[in-house]
Order: structure tokens, then C-alpha cells, then sequence
């Protein structure tokens, strides 16, 4: 459930009577518990939270925390320990165990299935399905899954141990065990240590070491079976890892190790065929935003927070240890690639990977399009006071009409009406209809005439504005009002860097609006939650 980032809803502290029900509440799940390891488990003044978030899958779940750790979380207004309160109460749930290859299949996801049970000489928990249990290695009795049971323990022996047993809630090493202090599981030696008699054990499997092997094999196989059902046949083709049909030799490495290896391909892909010359000296941030990452492999992402190295910092310092680049800090604050050993044996020996033709066509597309700014033209309503002069070319009130339609047609009236000086072709003469209209009350007496571009003018100030933003391959949107104006500070923040303040005017409102600013190859670009409220300036 947690194998993927969740999305945080909300983060309080708890009420006490809210508190008062969750002890009530842990209570009557976990009869083992006495009253003094409730009481220790939700405090009574110790800060605990309540977190309410979205796993990736969509699924509601509410998280209690207490000391920065996730203590307990509820799904389907059911109750679950995490695997730090099973560390501080390893006897809370019936616990199985398996080996410790299986614990990353857990860690992406997968189920736990049957073959992949160590039984012990005493025999394996007896649960019902539905009960639910914790899972830990062999070797050490701490818990580092909690589940629920797919089956009894009579029918998991009737199957002969074949097919899911649990269905894996949460686990150690995903993220919402990230979310609290990150701690290893502690080493709790096991209440059982010989190893089982071979020669007895109904149902029980043999644990040599060729058995051993074929367990965690058929483990392997009944995950990838789960997996491709779970996923489209061409999602299960395009991911021959974990989730496709062959064990990749990258599930022998720690996630950290695939993360500082993927960091390193990224980047000596990007010097390689992105990086040249004359982009020198590159800002550390473009290269990891513009080069590295869409350098990364279709179905995988880089996050260089996973790895060992944890900065983007800390790994180019390294790389340029092995003088493979040399970082500066031209200005406080910003680092910036200056020099690259393009002929480094580790550029020169690195061999790019070939895409598949649909992220190759995908990324060639992304590159070679350039930004398009969107298409902002003014426009004019007409009000209720112009509806006379417009009337005869069909429009009525809230007609819009562009600036050039306006023109034309003022001076399609005019001649129409004869109201064209004959002695002066650039003044025009006012009929009734254009005094009313245009003309303010103690001008309407004393103007009879006015020149083309003072008529035109007039004309356009007496109406409504709006304007039309068209982004590239959509329909374009008309808003009435006037285009607001854009006031662009530059600020210093606290860590001396400079930064692009912009604010949406609009004076009649007297309210100001902030934007983000971005640069896109060279191109300053502003974000607002209304996109047709941008005006593009041609910078």
C-alpha cells in the first residue's frame, strides 16, 4: 500500500477525547496489550498527530504519529500497527517468518506468498483468514511487514504451501516508514533456534539448502505471476524487472546502490550527448532538470534523494574529485559546471543505451518543440449605448468585434451616410446617431465634426474592452475587462540569492495577484492559476 510516495491531506494534533477513543480503540484490537503498554503506546500529554493522507492507489488511510514516528494507521475503519510499534511489542500479532531475499519483493509490493514461509519445529501460528499478522526474517523475530492472512493455517497446509498467504499492508522500508526516523529493525533473537526435525512435520517443508533455493525461486514466480496480472500485457513486456519474466541482476543491489548507479548513467549521458562546449558554464540545476533527467530510462525515476550521495551537491563534488567536471561558485549561493573532460576514460568508455522507439520518438518530440507563447488579442464588447451605430451590420449588445472589424466598420458608416467632408476627406461629420454615441452632453452642441482617427478613438474608448488568449492547439477563451498589467521586481532573499518577484495589477480592484517566474531557454514565463490572465511579452 505504501510502496509507492503518498499525498498528505492534512496534518493536526489530536483532541482528547479523540485521543481517549484511539486508546479505547487499541484496546479492544490488541487484548494482549495490559493498561500501563497502551497507556505507553498512546500517550496521555505527549504530542500525537493525526495524518490524513492518499495512498498512490487512491485508498483513504488515517495515520496516527507520536515522536515522529508513525505508531499506528487505520484503513477501512480498521486499526494496523507499523513496523515500529511491533519493534517495541514483537509478540502483538502472530508472526511468520522468511528469508531475507523475499523482504525487497515486500518492500515494491508484492504479496507474500506461501513457498516463501520458513516453518518452524513448533509449526506455523494458527490464524484465521482475515486475521492479522506480522512478518519477520530469519534470524531476527523483529517484524518488518505487517499483513493481513489470504488463508487459515489449516487451509495453508492443506495447499501445501502454495499460493498467497498475505496480503502485505506495510512494510519496513517503504514510505511510510520513510515518513518517521528511518530506524533499522532491532535484532530480537528468535524464540525457537534448532532447526526443524526433517524427518517429521506433516506438510512442514525440508529445509536443505536445495529446498531452500526452490522456495525462494517459486516465491519469485508466484510474485511475477501476481505482478503481470496485475499489469497490462505491455506493461508487463516493457518491464522486464521485478514485475516482468526473468529476475533482473539489479535485484541483488540495495535500492541506494540502483539509485547511485541510475545517478551516475544519467549524468555521463548527459556530458556524453547533451553538454557541449559553448553551453559552458552550465548552471548545476539546468543539468540536473534539462540533461539528467531525460536522460533516466523509460519506467524508472530519478531521485537523487534515494541515493547515497542525497544533494545534487555532494555527487557533482564527487565527480569532480574524479576530474570529470569542475564546479564553481561564479555568484553566492550558484553553483556552475565550468569545465568537462570530455575525453574522461568514464565519458569516453560509456556506452549509451538504446531507447525504446516510443520514449525515443517522445523525447525527440520534447526536444525539438519549441515553447510557444500564448496568442493575446484585444477585443471590444458592444454596450448598450452603441447598439444604435452597430445595429445595421447585425451586432447587438455584447456583440465582440475585433479592433480591425471597429474600423471597418466606422468607415463603411460614414460613407455610407455621406458623412464625409466634401471639402475635407479627413474630417467627418457627426449625424445624431454618432453624437449620442460617441459625444459627451456638452459637446453634443458645439462638435459637428471630427477627424478620422479622433472618431475611430472615440469610438473604441466607448467600448467594453476584453481580449482573447489563444494557447497553442486549444480553443481560445474570451474574457471581458482589460488586460492586466505586470510590475516584475527583482528581490533578495535570505540566502543572497536573487529572485524574480511578479504581481498581476489590476488598479481598479486595488488587489495585486503574485506569479512564479520560470526561465525557459531564455525565455521568462509566468504562472498564475488563471493561465488567460497572462499578457506574453516578447522577451
Amino acid at each position: 500500500m505504501f510502496a509507492k510516495a503518498f499525498r498528505v491531506k492534512s496534518n493536526t494534533a489530536i483532541k482528547g477525547s479523540d485521543r481517549r477513543k484511539l486508546r479505547a480503540d487499541v484496546a479492544a484490537v490488541f487484548p494482549t496489550l495490559g493498561t500501563d503498554q497502551v497507556s505507553e503506546l498512546v500517550p496521555g500529554k505527549e504530542e500525537l498527530n493525526i495524518v490524513k493522507l492518499y495512498a498512490h492507489r487512491g485508498d483513504a488511510v488515517t495515520v496516527y504519529v507520536s515522536g515522529g514516528n508513525p505508531i499506528l494507521f487505520e484503513l477501512e475503519k480498521n486499526l494496523y500497527p507499523t513496523v515500529y510499534t511491533l519493534w517495541s511489542y514483537p509478540d502483538l500479532l502472530p508472526t511468520f517468518t522468511t528469508w531475507p531475499l523475499v523482504l525487497e519483493k515486500l518492500v515494491g509490493g508484492a504479496d507474500l506468498m506461501l513457498p516463501g514461509l520458513v516453518v518452524p519445529p513448533a509449526g506455523l501460528p494458527q490464524v484465521q483468514k482475515g486475521d492479522l499478522c506480522a512478518v519477520a526474517l530469519v534470524g531476527n523475530r523483529a517484524p518488518v511487514a505487517v499483513g493481513v492472512a489470504a488463508m487459515s493455517t489449516a487451509e495453508m497446509l492443506a495447499s501445501g504451501l502454495k499460493g498467497r498467504g498475505f496480503c502485505v499492508l506495510h512494510s519496513y522500508q517503504d514510505h511510510l516508514w520513510r515518513s518517521g526516523d528511518k530506524s533499522s529493525p532491532p535484532s530480537i533473537a528468535p524464540l525457537a533456534l534448532n532447526p526443524p526435525d526433517l524427518s517429521e512435520g506433516k506438510g512442514c517443508v525440508k529445509a536443505d539448502t536445495a529446498l531452500q533455493g526452490a522456495m525462494r525461486q517459486l516465491t519469485l514466480e508466484e510474485e511475477v505471476q501476481q505482478r503481470c496480472e496485475e499489469k497490462s500485457p505491455s506493461e508487463a513486456t516493457e518491464d522486464p524487472g521485478p514485475g516482468g519474466l526473468h529476475v533482473d541482476p539489479m535485484d541483488s543491489k540495495t535500492l541506494q546502490e540502483q539509485m547511485d548507479e541510475l545517478l551516475q548513467t544519467c549524468f555521463l549521458h548527459a556530458l556524453k550527448c547533451y553538454v557541449r562546449k559553448a553551453d559552458l558554464p552550465l548552471l548545476t540545476s539546468t543539468l540536473l532538470g534539462s540533461h539528467m533527467f531525460s536522460c533516466c530510462p523509460e519506467g524508472r525515476q530519478l531521485d537523487i534523494k534515494k541515493s547515497s550521495y542525497k544533494k545534487l551537491s555532494k555527487f557533482l563534488q564527487h565527480m569532480q574529485q574524479e576530474q570529470i567536471i569542475q564546479v564553481q561558485e561564479l555568484s553566492k549561493g550558484v553553483e556552475s559546471i565550468v569545465a568537462v573532460d570530455w575525453k574522461h576514460p568514464r565519458i569516453t568508455s560509456f556506452v549509451i543505451p538504446e531507447p525504446s522507439p516510443t520514449s525515443q520518438t517522445i523525447q525527440e518530440g520534447s526536444r525539438e518543440q519549441p515553447y510557444h507563447p500564448p496568442d493575446i488579442k484585444p477585443l471590444y464588447c458592444v454596450p448598450a449605448s452603441m447598439t444604435l451605430l452597430f445595429q445595421e451590420s447585425g451586432h447587438k449588445k455584447g456583440s465582440v468585434l475585433e479592433g480591425s472589424e471597429v474600423r471597418t466598420f466606422v468607415i463603411n458608416y460614414a460613407k455610407k451616410n455621406d458623412l464625409v467632408d466634401a471639402d475635407n476627406k479627413n474630417l467627418v461629420k457627426l449625424d445624431p446617431i454618432l453624437c449620442d454615441c460617441i459625444l459627451e452632453k456638452d459637446e453634443q452642441h458645439t462638435v459637428t465634426k471630427l477627424p478620422w482617427d479622433s472618431l475611430l478613438g472615440r469610438c473604441l474608448e466607448k467600448l467594453q474592452p476584453a481580449y482573447q488568449v489563444t494557447f497553442p492547439g486549444q480553443e481560445p477563451i474570451v474574457k471581458k475587462g482589460r488586460i492586466c498589467p505586470i510590475d516584475i521586481t527583482l528581490a533578495q532573499k535570505a540566502s543572497n540569492k536573487k529572485k524574480s518577484i511578479g504581481f498581476l495589477e489590476n488598479t481598479s480592484k486595488a488587489w495585486k495577484r503574485p506569479l512564479n517566474l520560470a526561465r525557459r531557454n531564455d525565455r521568462l514565463l509566468f504562472h498564475v492559476v488563471d493561465p488567460v490572465e497572462i499578457q506574453a511579452l516578447g522577451w
